[in-house]
């Protein structure tokens, strides 16, 4: 028989950051977000309880937990907060998990303790201004200087989160690094096939520039930036991984983070439930509470369905994943879902909160205004399906 309970130590986790989310997080985070500040104090204590290095051995400062882990932490977080959750989740899925993932030794061991320790922050340098979805339509280059051993790059990359912070420490950034042509197989024609890889960039770096933070609909507290290399210079030895494979890689790191994305969604939409079920207690209209209308139990109804639901499938995909199963389906199937799902419990609990919903003093209203960019980062709805469909050979 199937026991979906979780055992004592992801329990623990999961109360220990719920205690911290209600008891740190809550009651400072809304006046981070409505000045649009980057709460420095909250991820200090992030790093101290070890949330940054969940699931990373111990030799490299983690805490020797898994990507479950990580997805418990994620979902507790976004009941309370999504700009949070989602600086934790680029941090460690975008962040540093590449490097754990791909990096040499020498890479890890210079990386990875300051990383895991919330020291520092990593970021995800690949989307582009002209590329969105089209990921493999990258235009920024890393020309190799063999003169100088070192990578040249140039190009712009967008909507990169931790990017700008006082305590980024790197972007690994996705470049063309060297056209190869092949026989096509289509007219035997030659067709240029991109040599795309990953690249380590510390902050700092001559020709690395950093640009103002956007001016953002939600995820009011988390840091996004556009980035731009120009003439940038880093040495050969910051390749991450085999050269030409950093497209392959980075599709693998975002298929791993629609499992985060998914429990980050998951946690919104429960945050929903909550915030809804207090309100329709105390709420009083025409002489009695709201929630003794069918109309809000069937909506409260509904929203618990959906968060329900959605935890299922992105502890479904984790568990396939660390059980070195595919997980490519799966993963899609939970960012999809959970993600219309957290629009979906949104909305409904503007709704059920009246007015007072559309005050940014009630978390309702901050839910509302993070749910949206979850149907768009880390692979659109649109992209999700097309995987899903792929994946069920309905796709060349």
């Amino acid at each position: 028989m199937l026991d979906h309970r979780l055992d004592s130590e992801y329990e623990e986790l999961r109360r220990t950051v719920a205690e911290f989310a209600q008891d740190v997080v809550a009651p400072k985070i809304g006046e981070f977000y409505e000045q649009g500040e980057f709460p420095y104090e909250i991820v200090k204590e992030m790093g101290r309880l070890g949330l940054f290095g969940l699931p990373f051995p111990e030799e490299y400062g983690g805490m020797g937990g898994d990507y479950f882990a990580l997805g418990l932490a994620l979902e507790e977080l976004a009941r309370v907060d999504s700009s949070v959750a989602i600086t934790l989740e680029a941090a460690v899925s975008l962040g540093a998990m590449p490097i754990y993932r791909y990096g040499t030794e020498e890479q890890k061991r210079e990386w990875l303790p300051r990383l895991t320790s919330g020291e520092l922050l990593g970021a995800f340098g690949l989307t582009e201004p002209e590329g969105g979805s089209d990921a493999g339509a990258t235009r920024t280059t890393a020309r190799y200087d063999e003169a100088t051993d070192e990578w040249v790059i140039n190009g712009t990359k967008c909507f990169i989160t931790n990017s700008g912070t006082e305590i980024t420490g790197l972007v690994t950034v996705t470049a063309l690094t060297e056209p190869i042509t092949r026989s096509s197989e289509e007219a035997g024609k030659l067709s240029p096939q991109r040599e795309i890889s990953s690249i380590i960039v510390p902050t700092g770096t001559p020709g690395f520039q950093v640009s103002k933070k956007y001016s953002k609909v939600g995820w009011n507290a988390s840091d996004t930036r556009e980035l731009s290399f120009t003439d940038c210079r880093v040495p050969a030895a910051n390749l991450l991984g085999e050269r030409g494979r950093g497209y392959a890689q980075f599709l693998r790191i975002l298929d791993e983070g629609r499992i985060a994305i998914a429990a980050l969604a998951t946690g919104l939409a429960q945050g929903c439930v909550d915030q809804s079920l207090t309100y329709a207690a105390t709420r009083r209209a025409f002489g009695r509470p709201i929630g003794a209308n069918q109309v809000i139990q069937f909506k409260l109804a509904d929203m618990e369905m959906r968060a329900h639901t959605s935890r299922l499938a992105w502890r479904d995909a984790a568990s396939r994943l660390l059980h070195s199963e595919p997980f490519k389906k799966e993963a899609a199937i939970a960012k999809l879902y959970s993600s219309e799902a957290a629009v979906d419990n949104a909305r409904e609990a503007t709704q059920i909160h009246g007015g007072y919903g559309f005050m940014n003093e009630f978390p309702v209203a901050r839910f509302w205004r993070d749910c949206k960019i979850l149907e768009i980062g880390e692979g659109t709805s649109e992209v999700q399906r097309m995987l899903i469909a792929r994946e069920l050979g309905m796709t060349p």
